[in-house]
């Protein structure tokens, strides 16, 4: 089977047989930039399609398309909630996928950050660190995602201007998954 894949305006031919590569089958569905970036700012608690444009910088068209794959896919529910708002949450299918973030997140930070981790993430609970593998380092546990406190780490660099508040929520100590609440 042939199919086609779509990145900015260009058609990209998928040829692999039978799509019978659960690795290619993967990378369909979170395998573009702006798609992992919205699953990770949806673990960091980011859950308005306006929050999501703010602090990406991501092009409201992108964003909606990624926005519909990722519920299409069964990543992210789409809630309506009361007064017309919007919020997308990460499913179950969603946070399976917090090893591949956090693993990612790891390689970027010893490639690409001189002065050590942005962000730190710590076991909630008794508020030790988490090695590389999301193991506490106390209570020798793999820590769930729903009890990882995150915050700024040695390589976090503060923004040059005040924050906004979706900025100002995701580098302040927090659990993963906890809500970042604003108006749209």
């Amino acid at each position: 089977m042939n199919y086609e894949v779509t990145l900015g305006g260009m058609s990209l031919p998928s040829t692999y047989a039978d799509r019978n590569c659960s690795l290619a089958r993967a990378l369909e569905v979170v395998g573009e930039r702006w798609t992992l970036l919205v699953v990770r700012d949806a673990f960091f608690g980011v859950r308005r399609f306006g929050d999501f444009a703010a602090q990406l910088g991501i092009p409201r068209a992108v964003l909606t398309s990624r926005l519909k794959s990722l519920v299409r896919e069964g990543v992210l529910t789409r809630d309506e909630l009361a007064g017309g708002s919007v919020e997308y949450r990460l499913t179950d299918k969603g946070i399976e996928l917090w090893p591949i973030v956090r693993a990612l997140m790891n390689w970027g930070d010893a490639h690409y950050s001189p002065a050590g981790a942005r962000r730190a993430m710590r076991h909630d609970e008794d508020g030790a660190p988490l090695d590389g593998e999301g193991r506490c380092r106390d209570c020798d546990v793999v820590v769930p995602v729903q009890e990882i406190r995150t915050e700024p780490g040695p390589g976090f660099e503060p923004p040059r201007s005040a924050p906004d508040p979706v900025s100002g929520a995701m580098n302040s100590p927090r659990r993963l998954l906890e809500p970042i609440t604003t108006r749209e």
